[in-house]
């Protein structure tokens, strides 16, 4: 099992990742984080090619060579956080990796160096994915625009931190069939009225009293309409509007998010909140402007690979640290989901939870850490993936 040899390189992976972490770069323009990962497979010897549109790389073992094609991905964005971790690493330019993708990118950088050093002995393709914008959910459409997913037969990928619980030990791969994740669209209101002095609010149309009725409506959505059993969400995280305390504005913009773990419902999510904001809106003389930025479906497991990725994971972190079952899917999103609308695949998660080092921090947060001792782990877990799934 040539996974046994990315324990060898702990403490390389976490210099690796220390170094990504000083450098963290948002969206799909990733010039520094870009140019860390290719410099890293010239070392390796591993073949690439570098994506149009954006600062993606797909880098190839045995490209082309007869068998099967194994994809293996990293996102590689950061987040517009100033960090306050304290740690000797941190950023300093604003930006921060608050949702371990320095990690992530270390760890398949981690598993393409040690899948290399045996490429004579893998029957078939393992391909890289370096991609930009998770954060964004833009980044893995620019990846299948470039070919990413073209002649792969299977593709894995894994996220750190405590997103499932930050109860389950540092370590331990939770990885489950099915739903994992929800899809997430943004969504944009601008509600329409006419403006006046707020001294006499009847020669003018209050788009703030609009808004204010459409955002209580909204809700009605999940309690009236859809199925209990059928998991969704509508936040509303940003309202904008006014100017002054006196003075009754012209517009109020209303901006928030869905979640959803299956298309039909995140199909009538998106349909509903234009139909209930446009009648409120209309009820009260005004109108409104609506816009679904939609980002990336819901995260649904193969289950023969999920079962699949279960078994290489156990052989890595042993039996009693692989949880194959959770309670209820994620309602956070990952557009790693357009590549399991390509081709089957699974999503994995490793802990990293750990209390007395801190590290069991929400993501997002300015005070997100990771435990360095699980790096290894996480390439292994990848190594081992490739090495059984060409054979």
């Amino acid at each position: 099992m040539f996974a046994t040899e990315c324990k060898e390189m702990q403490e390389y992976l976490v210099s690796m990742r220390r170094e990504l972490h000083q450098i963290p770069e948002l969206g799909k323009d990733l010039p520094q984080t870009q140019a860390y990962v290719t410099k890293k497979l010239d070392e390796y010897g591993i073949e690439y090619t570098l994506n149009k549109g954006d600062s993606g790389i797909i880098a190839y073992i045995n490209k082309g060579k007869e068998g099967k094609c194994v994809a293996l991905r990293a996102d590689m964005d950061a987040l517009p956080i100033k960090e306050e971790t304290g740690a000797p690493y941190a950023s300093t330019n604003g930006c921060m990796h608050a949702c371990g993708h320095d990690t992530h990118t270390t760890m398949l950088l981690g598993a393409a160096k040690v899948l290399q050093a045996h490429k004579a002995e893998l029957k078939g393709e393992v391909r890289f994915i370096f991609q930009t914008a998770e954060e964004l959910a833009k980044g893995s459409q620019v990846m299948l625009d470039n070919g990413a997913m073209e002649g792969v037969d299977a593709v894995f990928g894994t996220h750190i931190g405590c997103i499932i619980s930050k109860d389950i030990p540092s370590g331990t791969v939770i990885v489950t069939p099915g739903p994992v994740m929800a899809s997430y669209d943004r969504f944009v209101i601008k509600v329409k009225g006419t403006g006046c002095h707020g001294s006499t609010p009847e020669k003018g149309v209050d788009p703030i009293n609009i808004a204010a009725h459409i955002v209580v409506a909204l809700q009605t959505i999940n309690a009236r309409e859809i199925a209990g059993n059928l998991p969704n969400v509508i936040t509303i995280g940003k309202i904008h509007g006014g100017s002054q305390y006196n003075i009754i504005p012209g517009e109020v913009e209303i901006e928030g998010t869905t979640r959803a773990l299956s298309e039909e419902v995140r199909q009538k999510l998106s349909k509903r909140i234009e139909e209930i904001s446009s009648g409120i809106a209309a009820a009260f003389g005004g109108e409104v402007e609506y816009e679904m930025d939609w980002g990336a479906p819901a995260v649904i497991n193969n289950d023969e690979m999920a079962a699949f990725a279960a078994e290489c994971a156990k052989e890595v972190a042993g039996e009693d640290m692989v949880i194959t079952r959770v309670e209820s899917p994620n309602m956070g999103g990952e557009d790693f989901a357009c590549y399991l609308n390509e081709v089957p695949g699974a999503f994995m998660f490793l802990s990293s939870a750990d209390h007395e080092l801190g590290t069991d921090i929400a993501h997002h947060n300015s005070k997100f850490n990771v435990d360095e001792k699980v790096f290894w782990e996480g390439s292994a877990v990848f190594v081992n993936i490739a090495e059984k799934f060409l054979k």
